[in-house]
């Protein structure tokens, strides 16, 4: 008898299809996502669990006794309860790698968009509101290329976005990590500095640290008031790692320049947060791998790492 698994997320034909081959599989079919009360009925006989998040803690594994993984489409495990899994002896899995040059691709994206002020001008345009001053000055942006960039969490993403930083716009890159990387400073002539000195000497600052409870709200108050005032801040990792009231009164304040942000402290952030309202703000829904390939990378490297535990070998991403 094949293993059942449950997902909480449609599948590719061809993540179905490999599953399918080795497992029988259970769906949600749901135009919403699944509640919680539904999945614990759910998972009562599962063996594997397939998602993109969702609290993984005591209460759910308490109604999934037969439950050997969860295999997150996603690198970011913050949903996983680490102590209650191990409790229950229950693996836990992400994808990482696959999605690196692509959230490099979104960071750079983000640097040239507030640099540039590409979505503003874009509005100047299509509103027929170019031509209508004396000059173009007011058009002005600033340059990304033979700046400084700090990169805060020198993971493999921090490095591809460090290549790119190097070898594609001449930046001199400073880097702020838990331990020095200095096969990276060697290959990429990047220089490490402590978190003070790269805020004060970055002209873009980008966080590209995992959330952990070290480093929830990383930036906060103190430290966008060491940033230059010409400085921009870049966050691609989680939004909880900024202390997002600080991000606010920075910018109102002008006591940073602008901000490009793919991730935020609740999302969908709400249509309130007075982030939306500032055209030095530029803010995307959390499409750090959002590209076709990507994804269908991710998708089936979860499902590789789902099968081969429900099966009886070891995953490729294990994290938990």
């Amino acid at each position: 008898m094949k293993p059942k698994i449950y997902t909480t997320i449609p599948l590719t034909e061809q993540v179905e299809k490999f599953i399918s081959e080795h497992c029988e599989i259970h769906k949600w079919k749901g135009d919403k996502p699944i509640t919680r009360d539904i999945l614990f009925d759910e998972l009562k006989d599962i063996e594997g669990l397939y998602t993109t998040g969702g609290s993984i803690d005591e209460e759910l594994l308490q109604h999934a006794p037969n439950l050997k993984i969860v295999s997150n489409v996603s690198v970011g495990y913050n949903n996983f309860d680490v102590e209650a899994m191990k409790k229950h002896n229950v693996i836990g899995t992400n994808t990482p790698y696959v999605l690196d040059e692509t959230v490099a691709d979104l960071a750079f994206a983000l640097i040239l968009s507030v640099a540039r002020r590409i979505p503003e001008l874009d509005r100047v345009v299509k509103e027929g509101k170019w031509g209508t001053v004396k000059d173009d000055k007011s058009y002005f942006g600033l340059d990304v290329h033979t700046t400084t960039l700090g990169i805060i969490g020198m993971g493999r993403i921090g490095k591809a976005i460090a290549r790119r930083a190097k070898f594609g716009f001449n930046m001199d890159v400073l880097y702020y990590n838990r331990s020095r990387k200095t096969e990276v400073e060697d290959e990429y002539g990047v220089t490490y500095a402590d978190l003070e000195s790269l805020l004060q000497q970055s002209d873009y600052v980008v966080l590209m640290t995992p959330l952990t409870p070290e480093t929830h709200h990383l930036i906060g108050e103190k430290e966008f008031k060491l940033m230059k005032k010409s400085a921009f801040f870049i966050n691609v990792s989680r939004g909880q790692t900024v202390d997002e009231q600080a991000l606010i009164s920075a910018l109102q304040n002008k006591i940073i320049k602008g901000a490009g942000l793919d991730v935020f402290t609740q999302e969908p952030i709400e249509r309130d947060n007075p982030l939306l309202k500032m055209d030095n703000v530029v803010s995307v829904p959390h499409i750090g791998s959002a590209t076709r390939r990507t994804r269908d990378d991710m998708a089936m490297r979860a499902a590789q790492n789902l099968v081969a535990v429900v099966t009886g070998k070891d995953p490729i991403d294990r994290v938990v």
